[in-house]
This record gives structure tokens, C-alpha cells and sequence, in this order.
């Protein structure tokens, strides 16, 4: 008869292991994100996948909050994370240490996911935007790849915690 795991049969590292295990050469930059919801689902997606570090950007909340801790479950305490009041700082920070810069945006010149080369030898950063407004305007011209999530029903976008899980596995897959 099939049981569900219990938490200590998984077998999951604690916060001091996790914080000297190798991450994956991936950093998310959260861009004026307004829901600490949101803000709290990145953080624990990012610490499923071992990526590397969450910047915060313009309006986005940041822990210690409750409510983004709902979401989070102590993921906060693990993944590294920064605050940067302007997106196009991070990005330009990045860009100096050999990040490719990729917008999840739908854009005249966005491809879709499944048809984008990640490349193992490389360092990505993956920029999700607000909820409503998307990837800032300031900070398109700064991105160097724009990829979407192909869809098929009737509805022209995902919640940003759910393009966030996906573009994060799509990553994590390739680069580990």
C-alpha cells in the first residue's frame, strides 16, 4: 500500500548545509513585484532548486514579513537574497560578472522557453515583473534574451509565482 513520506523520510538538508552546498549558476530578480505572496512563493521555488540568489528590486517586499514567510516556510533563511531600489542596477551589476540577462516577458522579440538554448557553461539571470505591468519599461532595453511560456488557453498570462516556478525548473534542469 502506497503512504505519503514523512518530513524526516525526505531526507532534506538543513540551512547551514544548504548555505555551503554548490548552487546552480542562476539569480532571480524579482522587478517591483507587489504581492508578498509572490514575493514568499520565489523564495521557497529557489530554495527547491538551489538557486543562488533573489534580488529584490524597486517596490518588492522584503523579509522579515508574515506574509511573505507564509509562503516561504524559512526559505528566506536560506536563500541568499538583496535589495537594490533599481532594477537596471542589479542588471548592470550582473551584466559585469558575466550574467546573461533573460526577461520573462511577452515582447515583440520574446521566444518561447522550449526553444531557448540554456547553455551549462553559462550564468543566467531570470527577471519577473509585476503582476500587472510586467518587466518595467526602464529595464527592457537592458535585457539581453526575452522568453515566454507557450500558452494554449484562453488566458494571456500566468500568475508570476507560477511563471516563476516553471522558468526556474526549465533552468534548473539544464544548469545542474
Amino acid at each position: 500500500m502506497v503512504q505519503k513520506l514523512k518530513l524526516e523520510e525526505l531526507n532534506r538538508i538543513d540551512v547551514e548545509t544548504f548555505k555551503k552546498v554548490e548552487k546552480i549558476p542562476l539569480v532571480i530578480i524579482l522587478d517591483n513585484i507587489r504581492s508578498m505572496h509572490n514575493v514568499g512563493a520565489a523564495f521557497r521555488t529557489a530554495d527547491a532548486f538551489l538557486i543562488e540568489k533573489i534580488i529584490l528590486c524597486g517596490i518588492t517586499p522584503q523579509p522579515p514579513h508574515r506574509e511573505i514567510h507564509k509562503a516561504a516556510l524559512g526559505a528566506t533563511e536560506s536563500v541568499d537574497w538583496a535589495h537594490e531600489v533599481d532594477t537596471n542596477v542589479a542588471i548592470s551589476d550582473l551584466k559585469s560578472r558575466g550574467y546573461e540577462i533573460i526577461g520573462i516577458e511577452q515582447t515583440t522579440d520574446s521566444q518561447p522557453i522550449t526553444d531557448f538554448n540554456i547553455d551549462k557553461s553559462k550564468k543566467y539571470a531570470l527577471i519577473l515583473g509585476n503582476e500587472v505591468e510586467g518587466i518595467s519599461d526602464e529595464a527592457l532595453p537592458n535585457i539581453d534574451v526575452f522568453l515566454e511560456i507557450p500558452q494554449l488557453g484562453t488566458k494571456h498570462s500566468l500568475n508570476v509565482s507560477v511563471c516563476g516556478g516553471i522558468v526556474m525548473w526549465e533552468f534548473a534542469k539544464a544548469l545542474k
